[in-house]
């Protein structure tokens, strides 16, 4: 399963500083914790071609060699299956490096960890997210919980709490973990779908479940300098900025360890009060949705 690279001198993307061969040295050196994130979920990629604007891959291309698993899903809204790469091995990482595949997301399923995606609005500092951040770590805390941090590669942060539930109690409580967070601070964070409602604030998203995608731990992203995804210590969450981990400065930060899993606490209950005050808050995206509805009809009649 040998993998033929090409054009690696090329430039990875307009503002990368980077070339192809960076890329695939980068994916050479944090291919096992890496794997580690996408082993047997179904895998969506983030790919630059020259002369294209960045794409995303689900469906693997006809040409992938025979030797790259794959998983049948059917697409209700397109009405096909998809087959989605599972990439489970270094053979697998490295074909996709060579395509120009430079994000990696793996779905949510199977759901093991309560997510929150925390998007800062446009021109935030960071610090605000990291404010943020904390509001939500001492909700967690308030409901007997722990999560841990990594930066989302772009200007936000994602918080993982493994637990041990179905899906459906998982979004439930996940709303209601980002419901109680916003209340400890409603100046700088807020729940609301809609961007043009939420005031300049953090949004703190809790649509992250099922069949979501998350870019993964140590993914780089299509930014100027290639950031990456990166585990971040609580404590230190203040003090950082997504910036300072690249494609360039994460390899000598790993040093053969998967900080990553080591921050990551074992899983745990999920309080039933969390889970049945979620189930009373309506999903943020189908509220979006009918009320977009809503005004569409009021302009149609004012039409």
């Amino acid at each position: 399963m040998d993998v033929a690279f090409t054009s690696l001198d090329k430039p990875l993307f307009d503002g990368a500083e980077a070339t192809k061969g960076d890329l695939v040295a980068y994916l050479e050196a944090v291919a096992d914790p890496l794997i580690e994130q996408l082993r047997d979920r179904p895998l969506s990629v983030m790919r630059a071609r020259p002369g294209q604007k960045p794409f995303m891959q689900k469906n693997v291309p006809k040409n992938a060699p025979d030797w790259i698993k794959t998983v049948g899903i059917w697409a209700e809204r397109s009405k096909r299956e998809v087959r989605y790469a599972l990439c489970n091995d270094k053979p697998t990482l490295l074909w996709f490096a060579n395509q120009r595949a430079i994000e990696y997301h793996p779905t949510l399923w199977p759901q093991t960890h309560l997510v929150l995606d925390l998007d800062p609005p446009p021109g935030a500092a960071f610090d605000v997210v990291a404010a943020t951040a904390l509001l939500v770590r001492e909700a967690l805390a308030a409901a007997g919980l722990q999560g841990a941090l990594k930066t989302s590669g772009s200007k936000g942060v994602h918080i993982f709490v493994p637990v041990s539930a179905d899906g459906e109690e998982i979004a439930h409580a996940t709303r209601a973990l980002a419901a109680r967070a916003v209340a400890l601070d409603p100046s700088i964070a807020t729940t609301a779908y809609v961007v043009e409602e939420r005031e300049g604030k953090v949004f703190v998203d809790s649509t992250r479940a099922g069949g979501a995608t998350v870019v993964a731990a140590y993914s780089p992203r299509i930014r100027p300098g290639v950031p990456v995804s990166f585990p971040v210590p609580w404590d230190d969450v203040t003090r950082i900025t997504p910036a300072d981990f690249t494609i360039r400065t994460v390899p000598a930060l790993l040093e053969g360890r998967d900080p990553w899993v080591e921050s990551m606490p074992a899983p745990q209950a999920l309080p039933t009060d969390l889970v049945e005050e979620g189930r009373a808050i309506p999903v943020a995206r189908v509220v979006a949705m009918h009320e977009g509805k809503r005004r569409k009809r009021a302009a149609d009649e004012r039409a």
